[in-house]
C-alpha cells in the first residue's frame, strides 16, 4: 500500500471536493487516458486503472469516509479493515453511465454486465414538423385546415419489404437478424463490451438480394398527402398540436412518426391577446365621458355595449367579463379588458365654441382664447386713458 498514491491526487481534487467535482474530474482524465485512445501504451493503461480505483472509493460515501480515516490500509485486507474497494473493484456503479457518456453509449459496462448499445429492431419513423398560419379569429374559435404534406409511405409494390416479388430478405448471417454486433475486449481484469451496426447489413438484420424496382429496395416511397388537421379553440401562437402517426413511416412496420404543427397567429389590428384575456381600445367623446354614456364595442362575437360613468378619465379601463378566449381544451372563456381614450373635438363650429367658452366660464376655467382677449382689453384700457 505504501506506493500507492493519494486518490485525491490522482484525481487532482481537493479533499473537501463534492460528488460532482469528482465526477468532473474523473470524466476529464479518463478521456484523456482511456486505452481504446492509445492502444498499446502501457502508461495510459496504468493511468486509467489507477484512475478508476481512485474514482471508485471516492465516489462511494461510505468507502471515502474509511479512506478518509484510514487512507489506503481501509482497503488493505492484511491490515483488518475488511479489504473492500481499493483494488478489488467492489463494484463499478456509475462508471459505465460516465464512460457511455464520454464515449457515444459504446461501453456495454464493466465485467460483462450492462446493456447499452444499438437497440435491435427496424427503426420507427421521423416526425415532420411544419408550421401553419392562422388568423387571430381562427386561433380564438378554432377551426379545421386542410394542409398538404411531403412523407414516405411504404412503397405499394412490395409493401415495404423492399424485395421484388415472390423473394424474400436473407436474415443477416453476421448479426442473425438484430442489426447490431457485439464485441468484448479484456484490460485490466475487466471485460468491455461495446455494440455498433453490423456492417453487413447496414444494420438492419437483413440481406435484400434482388430489391424492389420501384422504392431500389428501401421499401418506402415518397408521396404527398393532403390531411385534416382540427385547430383546438384558444390555441396561441407557437403553440404545437401533435397529430400521430401523420409522420414518416417507419422501417419494415415499425411505428410511423407524428406531424408536429406549430401555429403561427398573425396579429389583429383591433385585439391584442394576454393568455385567455382579449385587451383593445375604444374612443369617447369628451361629452361621453364628461355625462356619461353606453356606447358600443367591438369585441370578437360582434358588438356589444358599454356602460361610460359620469367623469369618467381617459386611459380608464373596462371589463366585458365572458368576451375573451376559451381556454384550450376546456370551456370557459377570459374577459376583455376595454381602455377607453377621450378624444377632443376638432374643427368645431362657431355655435360648439360659444358653447364650449360658455362651459368654461361656468366652470371657472381660463382659455388661451380668454387670456389673449383679456390681455388686449387691458392694452386698450390703459391706452384710452
Amino acid at each position: 500500500m505504501a506506493d500507492k498514491r493519494d486518490y485525491y491526487e490522482v484525481l487532482g481534487v481537493a479533499k473537501t471536493a463534492s460528488a460532482d467535482d469528482l465526477k468532473k474530474a474523473y470524466r476529464k482524465l479518463a478521456k484523456d487516458c482511456h486505452p481504446d485512445l492509445h492502444p498499446g501504451d502501457k502508461a495510459a493503461e496504468a493511468r486509467f486503472k489507477e484512475l478508476n480505483e481512485a474514482y471508485e472509493v471516492l465516489s462511494d460515501p461510505d468507502k471515502r469516509a474509511k479512506y478518509d480515516q484510514f487512507g489506503h490500509a481501509a482497503f488493505d485486507p492484511n491490515a483488518g479493515f475488511g479489504g473492500a474497494g481499493g483494488s478489488g473493484f467492489g463494484g463499478f456503479g456509475g462508471f459505465d453511465d460516465i464512460l457511455s457518456d464520454l464515449f457515444g453509449g459504446g461501453f456495454g459496462g464493466f465485467g460483462g454486465f450492462g446493456g447499452g448499445g444499438h437497440n435491435a429492431g427496424p427503426r420507427p419513423g421521423a416526425p415532420i414538423r411544419i408550421n401553419l398560419r392562422l388568423t387571430f379569429r381562427e386561433a380564438a374559435f378554432g377551426c379545421t385546415k386542410q394542409i398538404s404534406v411531403m412523407r414516405t409511405e411504404p412503397c405499394p409494390d412490395c409493401h415495404g419489404s423492399g424485395c421484388s416479388a415472390g423473394t424474400t430478405p436473407e436474415v443477416c448471417p453476421a448479426c442473425h437478424g438484430s442489426g447490431t454486433v457485439r464485441t468484448q475486449q479484456r484490460m485490466m481484469g475487466m471485460t468491455m463490451s461495446s455494440t455498433s451496426p453490423c456492417s453487413k447489413c447496414g444494420g438492419s438484420g437483413k440481406i435484400i438480394h434482388q430489391p424492389c424496382k420501384s422504392c431500389n429496395g428501401s421499401g418506402n416511397t415518397r408521396k404527398s398527402r393532403k390531411i385534416s388537421v382540427n385547430i383546438p379553440a384558444g390555441i396561441d401562437h407557437g403553440q404545437t398540436i401533435s397529430m400521430r402517426g401523420q409522420g414518416h413511416a417507419g422501417e419494415a412496420g415499425a411505428e410511423n412518426g407524428d406531424l408536429l404543427i406549430t401555429v403561427m397567429v398573425d396579429p389583429d389590428p383591433k385585439f391584442r391577446r394576454d393568455g385567455t384575456n382579449i385587451l383593445s381600445a375604444e374612443e369617447i367623446t369628451f361629452a361621453q365621458a364628461a355625462l356619461g354614456a353606453e356606447v358600443d364595442v367591438q369585441t370578437l362575437d360582434g358588438k356589444a355595449k358599454l356602460t361610460i360613468p359620469e367623469g369618467t378619465q381617459t386611459g380608464s379601463v373596462f371589463r366585458l367579463r365572458g368576451c375573451g378566449v376559451t381556454r384550450i381544451n376546456g370551456t370557459l372563456r377570459g374577459d376583455q379588458f376595454i381602455t377607453v381614450n377621450v378624444v377632443t373635438p376638432r374643427n368645431l363650429t362657431p355655435e360648439q365654441k360659444e358653447a364650449l367658452r360658455a362651459f368654461a366660464a361656468a366652470m371657472n376655467e381660463t382659455t388661451a382664447e380668454a387670456e389673449k382677449k383679456g390681455i388686449f382689453e387691458k392694452k386698450r384700457k390703459k391706452k384710452d386713458k
